[in-house]
């Protein structure tokens, strides 16, 4: 089994090498996975809500919340079985259970397939991420995770609004196809890459500090994915409940919200990355905090065209500033054994909080209204700094 060993880059005065064909074979996985998520996950939710209010808030919520329980598992399953083991079965669970929504467009259909959805791209995510940061010099690991960031945020741009667009002109059955497709052909990428991520001499699986037990007790590591994770739930909020929300002259702008938000974080994530590695990860989290909170709010004028607009803009780049900033700075409080830890905590963090945001927007909005639902999170959002202030230096 093909084992990649770290920490063992002798000194240069050049800097290592960025990419190597281990990480373009595993980009390809992350294009996959990014297209089979993305693509349908505004379609479910306006298919589901024909049967109730909160359909697709369930439906979301359903593939996000067993994605998060994917996550805090896979780190258990990557120590017995291997990364690559574990990406490759991520890969078939995301893809195959697709093609059962061809046959069943109903809230039962949507929840279960998108149970089994969720925990096969947690699993793809979880390795892969962790075979990621593995690939990256760790000298140039903010950089390294902002290119593959942007690999992800690409697909991912136009999965999202490409979605409705093929909905809308042939049916969703087409989406469900390439949805499920992408991640089967993606396997044959796996073949290439490391089977476990380990320091030299020593497995991981013979590290105890490595499970998510001693990740959550861990404040270096945990405080990071909350903070993220406060900002993952306003995208969840946006995905699942804005397109709906909008009124007035903002009506038709629901493919450019989709569109905005994961454009600019695309290029907050690179400045966030190539920063972060000169001052330290850690300065970027309270301007990412206020960038997305700001962005919420404008959101929040949801008949206005144009603070809409600027909103998805501002919010896309302090998500993506804070998507790099804090899995950066969690990989430099881990050792390598805990790769899969970082990588299971922060996408945990991340799903976690979008499938928080849409549910928990889509049933406030249902109480209070969808304006003052998004002004609510949007003023709760900096709370969320009080973890910055005591979260210890990088």
């Amino acid at each position: 089994m093909t084992t990649m060993t770290l920490g063992t880059t002798a000194p240069s005065a050049h800097r290592p090498r960025l990419i190597s064909r281990a990480l373009l074979l595993r980009f390809v996985s992350i294009v996959a996975c990014s297209v089979s998520f993305f693509l349908p996950l505004a379609v479910v939710p306006v298919l589901a809500e024909g049967s109730s209010p909160v359909a697709g808030g369930l439906a979301n919520g359903a593939l996000l919340g067993a994605t998060v329980a994917g996550e805090l598992a896979s780190p258990w399953l990557m120590r017995r079985l291997g990364a690559r083991a574990v990406l490759a079965a991520g890969l078939v669970l995301l893809g195959a259970p697709t093609f059962l929504l061809l046959t069943s467009t109903s809230v039962q259909s949507f929840v279960g397939i998108g149970v089994l959805r969720g925990l096969g791209f947690a699993l793809a995510i979880v390795a892969g991420g962790a075979v990621t940061a593995a690939l990256v010099p760790a000298e140039r690991r903010g950089e390294g995770l902002a290119i593959a960031g942007l690999v992800s945020a690409v697909p991912s741009l136009a999965a999202l609004p490409l979605g409705m667009a093929i909905t809308s002109a042939t049916g969703p059955a087409t989406v469900f196809i390439i949805a499920g497709a992408a991640p089967l052909l993606a396997v044959a990428s796996v073949v290439g890459l490391p089977g476990r991520v380990q320091r030299a001499g020593r497995p991981v699986a013979d590290s105890r500090a490595s499970g998510i037990v001693a990740g959550l007790r861990s404040p270096g590591l945990l405080r990071p994915a909350i903070v993220f994770a406060a900002s993952a739930a306003v995208a969840g909020a946006v995905v699942t409940c804005l397109p709906g929300a909008l009124a007035g002259g903002a009506v038709s702008l629901a493919p450019a919200v989709l569109l905005l938000p994961p454009a600019t974080a695309a290029g907050g994530r690179w400045v966030a990355g190539r920063y972060g590695d000169r001052v330290g990860h850690r300065r970027l989290f309270v301007p990412g905090i206020l960038l997305s909170a700001a962005g919420t709010a404008a959101m929040a004028a949801t008949a206005d065209a144009t603070l809409v607009l600027i909103g998805a803009a501002l919010f896309g780049v302090g998500f993506g500033a804070l998507q790099n900033a804090t899995i950066s700075a969690m990989y430099e409080r881990a050792d390598d054994a805990q790769y899969g830890t970082v990588s299971a905590l922060w996408n945990a963090g991340y799903d976690g909080g979008m499938a928080v945001g849409a549910l928990g927007i889509s049933t406030l909005g249902a109480l209070i209204g969808d304006a003052p639902a998004f002004l609510a999170l949007a003023l709760a959002l900096p709370l969320v700094l009080i973890l910055v202030r005591r979260a210890p230096a990088a």
